[in-house]
């Protein structure tokens, strides 16, 4: 297998990709969904939410957390966890910047 070469390309790309490849399974962004409907939850609410397992909704909740789209916060037994929202103004602000160059460019 080769070397993605992600040196290759500006910190921002390779955030931008950070964030992208986090949000880029179905199950993630129900997690989002739910954790932008509630004000917070621990893990066992999400898994109740989800047709998944505690280990495999823990794994998907660890990719968010290490993209730093959620965060977690330790409450007693349980951890807390919540949208980031610094992170989902940085996603916003890039395809925000993405609408603005296409409004000027046709095919």
């Amino acid at each position: 297998m080769g070397a993605s070469k992600s040196e290759s390309f500006s910190i921002s790309h390779n955030e931008m990709a950070t964030f992208f490849k986090a949000l880029s399974h179905p199950a993630r962004v129900a997690i989002v969904d739910y954790l932008l409907s509630a004000e917070s939850c621990i893990c066992g609410d999400i898994v109740n939410e989800l047709p998944l397992a505690q280990p495999t909704v823990s794994q998907h909740l660890k990719e968010l957390k290490n993209a730093n789209i959620i965060k977690g916060t330790i409450e007693g037994t349980a951890i807390c966890y919540c949208i980031n929202p610094e992170i989902i103004h940085r996603i916003e602000h890039y395809f925000g910047s993405i609408s603005k160059q296409l409004k000027n460019k046709c095919c």
